[in-house]
């Protein structure tokens, strides 16, 4: 089959990617200011925020073939930005520093900035995601930046729960991809049959079947074999259609 039965990629699009990759970008500018070098959680958070957004890709990415490993992954998205949630709140608890409450203003300025994204149309190369909040990110105070960063947390995981919900909801409805590799192998079956006689097969005059091929540089695609196999191992391209002759 020249399409895939699913579509992958198309991370970059996705609201939570963009979101884990300012919170990425952040902990790492965070990390190299206000966290010692010799401290391990210094590597600890930047790993979890790495973790966070590179799932989402390979998420994305195995959409394709697999929808539990596509929710695996995401889980796992969710899960290093929780830990990465920890570290921040004990930077804060750990040093005296107040943590903002949902109602304080300045996280609700950070949540209006998510929110305008959200409905903004405009060339997104007029202005980075991080740009738009340099106002808390760029502060020399490690308090503003840990919040921000916290309430973006907050935010991606937001996402994240809901593109969990979407993906069970739609495996739930369609199935993962090996009931529909199945479905789409019946169909083309069903397609042939009513085409006409199934092709001869050009080694031993049998009647071929149609296959899917499992692996190698042809993996997903269909064509004609040999229904003596493994006996006979002849096959035909999908689109040849060799009547048999045996009534001849």
């Amino acid at each position: 089959m020249a399409d895939r039965l699913r579509p992958s990629g198309g991370y970059r699009d996705l609201r939570s990617f963009r979101a884990a990759t300012i919170i990425y970008d952040a902990t790492a500018a965070f990390c190299e200011r206000f966290v010692d070098a010799r401290s391990r959680t210094r590597d600890q958070m930047v790993q979890a925020a790495r973790s966070g957004r590179q799932n989402i890709a390979e998420g994305s990415r195995a959409s394709a073939t697999s929808s539990q490993t596509e929710l695996r992954l995401v889980n796992v998205a969710r899960a290093s930005l929780d830990e990465l949630l920890l570290d921040y709140e004990d930077f804060l608890r750990q040093r005296g520093l107040r943590q903002w409450g949902k109602d304080d203003s300045e996280a609700k300025a950070v949540r209006a900035v998510g929110a305008q994204h959200r409905t903004d149309r405009s060339d997104p190369s007029d202005r980075s995601d991080s740009d738009r909040y340099s106002r808390w990110l760029g502060s020399a105070d490690p308090a503003v930046v840990a919040n921000a960063v916290i309430c973006l947390i907050h935010q991606a995981n937001y996402l994240l729960d809901h593109q969990v919900a979407a993906l069970e909801r739609d495996f739930v409805k369609q199935g993962g991809y090996t009931e529909q590799l199945a479905a789409a192998r019946i169909a083309e079956r069903e397609k042939a049959r009513s085409a006409g006689p199934l092709p001869s097969c050009p080694l031993c005059g049998k009647p071929m079947a149609l296959r899917t091929a499992c692996k190698g540089r042809h993996a997903g695609k269909q064509f004609w074999g040999c229904s003596g196999f493994p006996a006979c191992r002849g096959t035909l391209p999908l689109d040849r259609s060799v009547q048999s002759d045996r009534s001849a």
